[in-house]
């Protein structure tokens, strides 16, 4: 793995950037999700009596593939549960989810194991053995910790910045801050700020990061010809961000720049490319694009 991951300057619309570039790991397990996971990495090489990694999410969700190549490494199996596949996808798998597949994992349609999952007592509802790893859903566990830490670390020299990145669970946002000495920002991209709130409380009592507004509410995954827009310039101007998370945290972090004192901003690329195969033909079929 390429740690530390590099950190390169970056200028958009006349403003001035560093760019931590965590998409440059690695090829397969890179990102936010890498450094979520890099406790369960360090558990595996160690630990040979897992046999199985339990899940949930998303069809297309970006830590659903991290955790299959997870297991690939480990050669355990990945057992991912998910509310609905279209009949399309299944036809014409793209994306994550066909990476994912690729890898030997099983993306299994259960609504009701889902929703089991995500209760407290799902130990009780649903057997799972102490041969199996369970990680909640976008990988919102105490474990990512120790991963996001080491981001944290590798980012001490940079204390006179303000951190800025996108938020879905915020897991990645939460202990940033609780490691790194200087401010961490972000914006809510999944549901509302509450929902981050809510997210954060779950794992830490205090020490939040700051979330920034939102020039509109965004519903999570509906596709926004702006977003597409935003997206399109940073690859003109010289990096390929994720199509789902990073133009609404482009625009807020652009609309919010007074905030930021010195104007001195890193921003955590978070990875999720592989995600952007299935999002650009979701743009292309909407929007009638030619690329």
């Amino acid at each position: 793995m390429n740690l530390p991951s590099p950190i390169t300057p970056f200028l958009f619309r006349g403003n001035y950037f560093l760019i931590k570039r965590d998409d440059l790991i690695d090829e397969d397990f890179s990102g936010n999700k890498a450094r979520k996971f890099f406790y369960f990495f360090n558990y595996l090489k160690n630990n040979h009596s897992i046999k199985e990694i339990i899940s949930y999410g998303s069809n297309q969700s970006n830590a659903m593939y991290s955790m299959s190549v997870l297991a690939k490494m480990f050669n355990v199996k990945l057992r991912y549960y998910v509310n609905h596949i279209p009949n399309y996808l299944k036809q014409n798998p793209v994306g994550n989810y066909k990476y994912t597949l690729l890898n030997g994992a099983e993306i299994i349609e259960n609504p009701e194991i889902v929703k089991i999952l995500k209760m407290e007592d799902y130990k009780n509802k649903i057997k799972i053995e102490s041969s199996t790893i369970f990680i909640k859903e976008g990988g919102a566990v105490k474990e990512a910790e120790f991963g996001i830490k080491m981001l944290a670390d590798e980012l001490k020299n940079y204390s006179d910045y303000s951190i800025f990145l996108p938020s879905g669970t915020g897991v990645t946002s939460l202990y940033l801050q609780k490691h790194f000495k200087g401010k961490v920002f972000t914006c809510s991209c999944v549901a509302d700020d509450n929902y981050l709130l809510r997210q954060w409380r779950e794992l830490e009592n205090s020490n939040f990061p700051i979330i920034l507004p939102k020039r509109k509410k965004f519903h999570f995954g509906k596709l926004y010809r702006e977003n597409y827009q935003i997206w399109s310039e940073l690859k003109e101007a010289g990096i390929e961000f994720d199509l789902l998370y990073d133009p609404i945290g482009w625009q807020t972090l652009l609309d919010n720049l007074d905030r930021f004192e010195n104007k001195k901003i890193i921003y955590i690329h978070q990875g999720g490319l592989k995600g952007n195969q299935s999002m650009l033909e979701r743009y292309i079929r909407k929007f009638k694009l030619s690329i």
